[in-house]
């Protein structure tokens, strides 16, 4: 068995070295029996972080260096790049603690395909602004009647994919950005994968205080528009996938 940890990152000088030593100290404590490393996917960036992530890479940790082409893109291309089992992507703010890998671990062994992380179940513990809290919610509420899924959270940045499945589905997978989570999700459910939905310990800022990247009020109309163009999508891709919606 052979996990990358994949960390997309675009302008993290001030916390890429701190969390990366974290992430990996805690990997190489854990005595896992099988092969891990850590990719750090540089999404392009106009301060140190090239820099910072060639310094600190090693025997157990790698990088991919790509143009500015959005989070997704530099994840997308970690993926292709990667000869694992599985891949894990995690955000570099180390935002879901390093505890809920364990948790990862034995749907990976039980072969799902696809195991998510939830800040939305009620087992969850979070840390996170009131406004925020409630933007997921909506977003959560507004997807499921769109999209007609059953996902409690599509954008916690904290999934395990088993990297054979992934590459049934990533020709369908347009988004370069954050909505790539939400396609991922619904494209590995339209082909009827095994997916695995688990509760994780989220706080913002759980180390290091550090402005979102997310714009909220715009990118939730973007989000909001995209998931309707995704629909679409579906429908041409598959017509009986709504076939229970009223015309």
């Amino acid at each position: 068995m052979k996990i990358d940890f994949i960390i997309p990152v675009y302008n993290e000088e001030k916390l890429l070295k701190e969390s990366i030593t974290k992430l990996y100290n805690f990997l190489n404590s854990q005595n896992y029996s099988f092969f891990w490393q850590i990719i750090i996917a540089v999404n392009g960036s106009n301060d140190d972080t090239e820099k910072i992530a060639k310094e600190i890479s090693g025997d157990k940790i790698k990088n991919i260096i790509t143009k500015r082409q959005g989070k997704a893109h530099a994840i997308r291309l970690a993926i292709n790049k990667s000869l694992a089992d599985y891949v894990i992507y995690m955000d570099v703010d180390l935002a879901v603690s390093l505890d809920n890998i364990n948790d990862l671990l034995p749907n990976i062994y039980s072969n799902y395909d696809l195991v998510i992380g939830s800040r939305l179940l009620s087992a969850s513990k979070r840390d996170r602004s009131i406004i925020k809290e409630l933007s997921s919610k909506i977003y959560v509420l507004l997807s499921r009647i769109v999209l007609k899924h059953n996902f409690s959270d599509l954008q916690c940045g904290f999934k395990a994919i088993k990297r054979s499945s992934f590459n049934k589905v990533a020709e369908l997978i347009e988004d370069r950005n954050w909505f790539f989570d939400t396609e991922l999700l619904i494209f590995f459910q339209r082909k009827n994968f095994k997916i695995k939905e688990i509760p994780v310990d989220w706080s913002e800022n759980r180390y290091i205080k550090r402005k979102s990247k997310i714009i909220l009020f715009s990118d939730s109309i973007k989000f909001t528009k995209k998931l309707f163009k995704l629909k679409k999508r579906l429908k041409k891709i598959n017509p009986k996938y709504f076939c229970n919606e009223k015309p």
